[in-house]
């Protein structure tokens, strides 16, 4: 999920704010903790979720997590790859049917390494949006152009030899380094690292102590794309209302580049954006109107800066998960983007919506999501696609 500047309510235009007060009025109903999640055509797959979340894929470098969707989707329509390294897989439906588009994208956010000093230390340039509070210290590895993964760690100016003012003062990018334990730039180049090889966080998932939680990297977006994966595979063998197209879609977190890059490919009649947007139910964070809480079930995206759902499509998904009795959580953001930011200049203004699974600390080494709302947006995108003709024109 890419970031974008601050939207401020009263720059909405009059004609959509009427929409606002009825649909989180209609969220606070359906999202609340009394709601159960429905039974599920799916279970949750702990493999499929370690081995997305695991992954190589950062901005540029999709390869390894390329692959592994191709693999797992091999079976569930026919697969092919664009120009620009997204990733199709086509379910057809009835002749003349509605195609919607179901996207996810594939990258996560990472570094390439931009220099190499005489000591031996890597220089960064960052994919995507890091915040570098995060960063010091953190493990790495280094993809080589052969595929070795070369451990590391970032490294910063040690804050004794920082001056005081220094010390309070969040480190900028050509501050940060990777250390991977070289004393000279010729033992670097003898482990095959080059300048443009990627860096990604040295991270596994792991269950929590808690019932349903999880710890990974990448949540943002294997998480969108564990979903994107498991709602194929539980209608592989369904009779569809609807063409279905899965689109794993490449270098989101550096300005949505794959998603603009469809324009050529088709123009779909609706589109499901699956993601991981950042949770608030984090100690600091107010209380007053939360719309990402982990265990409340599927994050239904109304507005951000980038895309506004129009109300009928808005309406048919939040109705949907009420009568299947699927959990969801309403929201209206102020910041952020996704896929979704290409309906218009792309799509010619295709309706779209953002279903989201809430992850704590997204755009970091570590993410936390709860498994019941992957299970959540598993079943309201079947229960969508299964009923897409219900959808008021």
């Amino acid at each position: 999920m890419f970031q974008t500047r601050i939207f401020r309510p009263g720059s909405m235009p009059m004609k959509y704010r009427k929409y606002l007060i009825p649909l989180l009025a209609f969220g606070a109903l359906i999202g609340s903790a009394d709601a159960q999640p429905t039974s599920s055509s799916t279970m949750f797959n702990k493999d499929l979720l370690e081995k997305c979340s695991n992954a190589v894929g950062v901005s540029g470098f999709e390869d390894e997590i390329r692959s592994l969707i191709a693999a797992e989707l091999a079976d569930c329509g026919t697969i092919t790859q664009t120009t620009s390294g997204n990733l199709i897989c086509e379910k057809k439906g009835p002749e003349g049917a509605p195609v919607v588009a179901l996207v996810a994208h594939m990258d996560e956010i990472g570094f390439m390494v931009q220099g190499v000093t005489e000591g031996g230390a890597l220089l960064l340039v960052p994919l995507g949006g890091w915040w570098n509070h995060t960063l010091p210290s953190q493990r790495v590895q280094v993809i080589t152009r052969d595929g070795k993964r070369i451990p590391g760690q970032i490294g910063t100016k040690p804050p004794h030899l920082l001056p005081e003012a220094q010390r309070k003062q969040v480190m900028p990018d050509d501050a940060l380094f990777v250390d991977v334990g070289a004393s000279s730039k010729a033992e670097v180049e003898a482990l095959g690292i080059r300048l443009g090889c990627c860096i990604v966080p040295d991270v596994q998932l792991q269950p929590l102590a808690l019932k349903n939680r999880w710890m990974g990297k990448a949540f943002d977006n294997r998480a969108g794309v564990y979903c994107m994966i498991q709602v194929m595979k539980a209608l592989r063998d369904a009779e569809l209302p609807c063409t279905v197209r899965a689109i794993a879609t490449v270098q989101e977190e550096v300005g949505i580049r794959g998603a603009r890059a469809l324009q050529d490919a088709f123009v779909p009649d609706y589109a499901v954006i699956l993601e991981a947007p950042p949770a608030d139910d984090t100690y600091g964070q107010s209380g007053v109107c939360r719309q990402g809480v982990l265990g409340k079930g599927v994050q239904v995206r109304l507005f951000d800066p980038t895309n506004i759902t129009p109300p009928a499509f808005a309406d048919f998904v939040l109705e949907t998960a009420q009568r299947h009795n699927i959990p969801c959580q309403p929201t209206v953001r102020r910041t952020g983007g996704t896929d979704a930011a290409a309906s218009y200049p792309q799509w010619h203004g295709t309706p779209s919506i953002v279903l989201g699974v809430p992850t704590r600390y997204i755009h970091a080494h570590n993410g936390i999501l709860d498994e019941r709302d992957l299970q959540a947006t598993v079943d309201l995108t079947i229960q969508l696609l299964l009923e897409v003709n219900r959808i008021a024109k």
